[in-house]
């Protein structure tokens, strides 16, 4: 008999403190715990690195050295171990060429549909697959290769004024500085009235001047200063255009490339008309459409148009088969809003998973282990039911469901529940309970207990008056079309509404664009050409908190972003020992050389790389992970020096620091918004979403501000266990008291039901949605009969389940 536990021995794997579990296969395990507490550590940085270690041994060690492999956990030793497949809530590589059809690999079925059943135009040659892929040279636009969009300069767009003369500026688009007045130059000593209003001189010359791809050389005899001598020289002209093309695409300078591109006017590739293809593949048709067309459709449309063709014999009725029912998976997740041709990088990280999701649920593995990552996320609770039901098939096929979860629906849902805990970094790593989850009732030090069990109704709360509000007429975008929106102000906004509502575009996009554009001084731009605002100059400035990453390597880190180091690294400039070597605050930079290790060049760690087998990070030999030289690290402060600093967490530098003003405050926010586990010196590659979420928060926290400020969050619960989102709540009402108003995108209903107003979308996804169904206080739209939000609402507020 096979042991029906996987037996988990003296796991040390990051905060963990060397945990013994035993955890049931063939069954639905939640790992729960507050955020933190070190459950993705045992279910992914141990169990699923585990039985990845175990495959990349019967790997040829040359095919192994191509796979990114994450390295031995720290465990003695774990038995009953089946082969795991991974399903994070991880991104792609934002690319605009990565879509929904080839996430899912839909894209290929379709391709080889027109290739082997398509109408084909008489005379034509038979395409094969690869024609009909806007990625592969057979198939790509020429013009676009491939991306349907081109980028283009206008006169609009590099000469906003046309009432300034060049010397004063009208070309906007040209640098500043001495090379915009050496083109100024350049174009006086061609003969061009370089101080005439650039809307009195000559149409050619201005096409001329503007874009032209000569580039003549002439004499530049410049205005004498008073106190220089400068000399005649030889200056080359570019123009406008050519040098707006090449900064954007060469130049090394972020900053100067972000400049270039503000005068890029995006659009529609005039050949193709933003379809990608070459017209050879485009003039293919199967049920009458292109393959641009039929990717162009949400997928449970396609369905429908391809379900006729299953009826007949031969390769179109198996290819058709094949197509409709895998887009029935993902519409069965709440998916079939999407598109095939939507890029990857406009999908939440929750949409990502469960097309990951469905993909392994028609792959028709078993005996395998699936270990995800809050499936849950992003999902609205009357999508969790499909989500739910999808687990249980992928379980009743055979396989081990081992899910971190903070979704209560689901953990009430699960057959098993492994409790990590009871806090947060040093406070957690151990396991509370593992067994039924009816058995956690008994366990008192569960932070998810009384969340799981609770059925006490929340105290009521009085929705607190607006002090103006903010219209929003006639926005079109994406699948909002001639929507209308009110935010009032003053108070606690939630947007609700099933997935691919229209929630993200309004908030996210419109409203901020457009709270944006006004502070800025600029129109709003794409959101319909009848749309119009109202109420905004009553919004002093605007905060978007999102959920991308605070840094992209490890040198940025949690004291860095919050302007935690430079209070730190001040400290220990003023300690005596700092000031009698003349060391300032720089020296205790791990960028500087002066103070960093040189054989790491401040990383703390060196590659090492192996032949025929990945290459690996060790601990510096010299700083031992320190990151520091050893002069720096003689510096001590109250016993400590700079790199120990770093590495204590919030919690315990919110102590020894407690003395100091600049940094006291932020430590203290990031207490607040419950990070108090993270260290100092944590890389930004290591937070999660909602982590480098709670850290924007934090850092705008504990500035002070006068005026009134628009705050603008996306699902910031996100990852958050329901103790933390209690945390998280009371900062953001705290800005409402103060005065601001707070807008978020929700799916959690206890948020929902704390709010002072709610906007409803809906009713549906995709082209079903993008309408407000219901608005008004929790309690209006939980009566609301059209709203799919509403029953889920009303359950929130009686202190049920919903």
């Amino acid at each position: 008999m096979h042991d029906p536990y996987v037996r988990v021995r003296g796991a040390r794997e990051h905060n963990l403190k060397a945990v013994d579990v035993d955890v049931p296969r063939d069954a639905l395990v939640v790992f729960a715990g507050v955020s933190g507490s070190g459950k993705s550590s045992l279910a992914f940085g141990t169990v699923y690195a585990e039985a990845q270690r175990r495959y990349f041994e019967s790997v040829a060690p040359y095919a192994r050295r191509l796979i990114h492999q994450v390295g031995a956990p720290k465990v003695e030793e774990i038995t009953g171990l089946p082969p795991a497949v991974a399903l994070e809530q991880r991104r792609s590589a934002p690319t605009s060429r990565s879509s929904v059809g080839t996430v899912t690999t839909l894209s290929n079925s379709l391709r080889m549909l027109f290739s082997r059943a398509g109408d084909h135009p008489e005379g034509a040659e038979r395409l094969d697959s690869d024609a009909f892929s806007p990625n592969t040279a057979a198939g790509a636009c020429p013009e676009c290769h491939g991306l349907g969009r081109v980028h283009r300069v206008t006169e609009e767009s590099l000469v906003p004024d046309p009432s300034l003369s060049i010397r004063e500026g009208a070309i906007a688009a040209w640098p500043g500085a001495w090379q915009g007045k050496n083109l100024r130059d350049i174009l006086d000593a061609l003969g061009y009235d370089v101080d005439r209003p650039w809307s009195e001189l000559p149409q050619k010359d201005r096409d001329w001047i503007l874009f032209t791809d000569e580039q003549p050389v002439v004499t530049v005899h410049p205005v004498r200063d008073a106190e220089r001598i400068q000399r005649p020289y030889q200056g080359t002209y570019m123009s406008a255009r050519r040098y707006v093309l090449h900064t954007a695409a060469d130049s090394k300078s972020a900053a100067l490339r972000a400049r270039a591109e503000r005068y890029l006017v995006s659009g529609a590739c005039p050949v193709c008309k933003g379809r990608r293809l070459r017209p050879e593949a485009l003039a293919v048709t199967f049920a009458g459409q292109d393959i641009a067309a039929l990717a162009a459709l949400p997928l449970s449309d396609l369905a429908a148009t391809l379900r006729p063709a299953r009826a007949g014999e031969g390769v179109a009725a198996t290819l058709a088969q094949d197509l409709v029912a895998r887009i029935e998976v993902l519409t069965e997740l709440g998916l079939g809003y999407l598109a095939m041709d939507r890029p990857t990088p406009t999908l939440s990280a929750g949409e990502l998973q469960r097309l990951r999701l469905a993909t392994q649920l028609r792959s028709g593995l078993f005996g395998v282990v699936y270990v995800l990552d809050e499936p849950s996320a992003g999902l609205h609770p009357a999508d969790s039911a499909a989500l739910l039901t999808v687990l249980d098939r992928l379980k009743a096929a055979g396989n081990s469901l081992f899910v971190v979860e903070h979704h209560m629906d689901v953990v009430r849902r699960a057959d098993w529940i492994v409790e990590v805990g009871p806090g947060a970094g040093e406070h957690g790593g151990e396991i509370l309970y593992s067994g039924p989850v009816a058995g956690l009732a008994g366990v008192t030090e569960s932070a998810t207990r009384r969340f799981v069990f609770s059925e006490e109704a929340p105290a009521p709360r009085t929705p607190r008056e607006p002090s103006g509000t903010l219209r929003l007429r006639g926005v079109t975008r994406h699948n909002l079309s001639g929507l209308d929106a009110e935010f009032p102000l003053g108070v606690f906004t939630a947007v609700t509404g099933v997935s691919g509502s229209g929630k993200s575009t309004l908030v996210g996009q419109v409203l901020a664009d457009t709270v944006a554009a006004r502070l800025e001084g600029r129109p709003p731009e794409g959101h319909g050409s009848a749309f119009t605002a109202e109420g905004l100059a009553a919004v002093d400035r605007l905060v978007r908190v999102d959920q991308k990453p605070i840094g992209r390597t490890p040198r940025s880190n949690l004291a860095t972003y919050t302007g935690l180091f430079d209070a730190v690294r001040k400290v220990f400039a003023a300690t005596d020992a700092a000031r009698e070597r003349g060391y300032t605050a720089g020296r205790f930079s791990f960028n500087v050389p002066a103070g960093r290790c040189e054989t790491c060049q401040g990383e703390g760690f060196v590659a090492v790389e192996l032949l025929f087998l990945p290459g690996s990070y060790a601990p510096c030999t010299a700083c031992g992970g320190a990151r520091y030289n050893p002069e720096t690290l003689e510096i001590t402060y109250r016993g400590a020096n700079i790199a120990e600093v770093l590495g204590m967490t919030v919690d315990a530098a919110a102590d020894f620091l407690a003395d100091v003003p600049a940094a006291r405050r932020g430590l203290r926010t990031l207490q607040d918004v419950g990070l108090g586990y993270l260290r100092l010196g944590q890389p930004a590659t290591e937070l999660s979403g909602g982590e480098a979420q709670r850290i924007k928060l934090a850092t705008e926290l504990q500035r002070t501000h006068r005026g009134h400020t628009l705050y603008v969050l996306d699902e910031p619960t996100t990852g958050l266990h329901p103790a933390d989102t209690e945390l998280l709540m009371r900062q953001l009402h705290g800005l409402v008291d103060a005065g601001n108003t707070v807008v978020v995108v929700e799916h959690d209903m206890t948020v929902a039901a704390g709010a002072d107003h709610v906007v409803d979308l809906g009713p549906g996804g995709g082209a079903a949605g993008g309408r407000v169904v219901a608005a008004g206080t929790p309690r209006d739209v939980a009566g609301a009969a059209a709203s799919v939000t509403a029953r889920y609402l009303a359950g929130a507020l009686a202190g049920g389940r919903g």
